[in-house]
């Protein structure tokens, strides 16, 4: 018997659905709840703090990443997706927004607004990174970016922010919080550094030797069994501050502690990212059993010598950012037992049977947007019985039905769903007596 084929000569038979690439997920409607849940929060929580919503592109120029990320971090070298487009410009799918805040800044010109300015965005970023629970290929972030003050007030007041975004989750947390001073700092702190880890160089991985060369300050985030001995007896960073750097954290620490905010020093926290300085913070999740392991969820830090490293000009004061990962969030909500809110049940089912009640029932339905009346429908089915029981499992208040004989009388069936009795109503005046019905 010969293949079937269809138009073109193509294969039918021979076509294999190709699989969801590594890395990627759907999300599937049930999952939906959740996500508008933390995205609505996330909108209330900007706007309450008078944040302004800026809509940055996914795609960029590869050299904004490359210069403000660090080429010696894991992002440039190994994870970003960079291409060349058909214009022959070599270009990058975003792994994270404060580059772009800050390229939107310069840009635009907006140092000449009232600062600090104060932007939010919430979207997809992309590392090609190995995926595990929580950490996809495309992840999601809501990104908050302050630029034009260097006030040690405003990094409490985003940590502040970000805690009452996750309260309002039903999510308890904690702040690790540490100091990475300024480059000149780093500098002299990095030389000790590196002093002190090369007695352990034998017993490092690879890819610890090679932060051990090009990015010394990684070996304090090293995730290696063998290298959390090691590292237990490293030089503190905070213990090379200077003056200016300890009284600014320290004044962080104070507004925070006025708020009650729950944090705790960690003296070996960089982050990932060469252009932080000052302020750097995780967040993790806090829970009263506490040999249950904390998952970051977040974090975010100063980033003062960016700007100038971007051009921006010299009365740019410095700028903190943070990230939240969405997938986080919701794998921890889901871990602490919180449930998505619901959609709101329909009052009204709208049932038709026949051609030329489906005709009118679109009428009938659209009649309803407006009111205030949540309906529902089954157009696609033609059994009564069928759509009843999908009423009913909506758990409707008024099932509507509209046959034939209805659509030649002007009228519609009332049926109340809980008492199963029924009444007929012209046609023209079914809103307003679903209304007073529903009273």
């Amino acid at each position: 018997m010969p293949t079937k084929k269809k138009k073109g000569g193509a294969d039918i038979a021979s076509f294999k659905l190709p699989e969801l690439l590594k890395g990627f997920k759907d999300v599937l409607p049930e999952d939906e709840l959740y996500w508008n849940m933390v995205f609505d929060t996330a909108r209330n929580v900007s706007e309450d703090y008078s944040f302004d919503r800026i809509r940055l592109p996914m795609l960029e120029k590869a050299a904004l990443f490359e210069r403000t990320v660090g080429k010696g971090t894991d992002i440039v070298e190994k994870e970003m997706f960079t291409f060349v487009d058909k214009g022959n410009d070599r270009v990058t799918l975003r792994p994270e927004m404060t580059a772009q805040m800050a390229r939107a800044y310069i840009e635009h010109g907006m140092v000449n607004m009232s600062q600090p300015v104060k932007l939010w965005d919430i979207g997809p970023m992309f590392r090609y990174d190995k995926p595990q629970a929580g950490r996809y290929r495309q992840f999601h972030q809501w990104d908050l970016e302050v630029i034009g003050s260097d006030d040690p007030v405003i990094d409490a007041q985003v940590i502040i922010m970000l805690n009452s975004f996750l309260k309002r989750l039903g999510l308890k947390v904690k702040f690790k919080m540490n100091s990475l001073g300024t480059r000149d700092i780093r500098e002299a702190y990095v030389l000790e550094l590196v002093a002190y880890f090369k007695q352990f160089r034998k017993h490092m991985s690879d890819t610890d030797k090679k932060r051990l060369t090009k990015n010394p300050l990684r070996l304090l985030d090293s995730k290696e069994p063998e290298m959390q001995e090691c590292k237990a007896g490293a030089p503190q960073l905070i213990d090379f501050l200077d003056e200016k750097a300890r009284a600014h954290f320290m004044k962080t620490l104070e507004y925070l502690d006025e708020m009650e905010i729950n944090y705790e020093l960690d003296p070996f926290l960089v982050r990932g990212l060469d252009y932080y300085d000052h302020t750097v913070f995780e967040i993790v999740t806090a829970d009263d059993d506490e040999e249950k392991a904390q998952n970051a969820i977040g974090g975010g830090g100063r980033y003062d010598s960016l700007m100038p490293l971007m051009g921006a000009r010299e009365e740019v004061k410095g700028a903190i950012g943070a990230a939240i990962g969405i997938e986080r969030v919701i794998i921890a909500m889901k871990e602490a037992g919180i449930e998505a809110k619901k959609k709101q049940n329909p009052d009204v089912f709208f049932c038709q049977l026949g051609d030329a009640a489906r005709r009118k029932g679109l009428h009938v339905f659209e009649s309803f947007r407006g009111t205030g009346i949540l309906i529902a429908e089954a157009f696609g089915k033609s059994s009564l019985k069928a759509q009843l029981e999908m009423a009913n499992k909506k758990k409707v208040k008024i099932a509507l039905i509209l046959g034939q004989k209805e659509v030649l009388d002007g009228t519609i069936i009332i049926r109340d769903m809980e008492t199963g009795s029924q009444e007929i109503v012209p046609l023209e005046k079914v809103t307003s007596f679903v209304k007073k019905a529903l009273k």
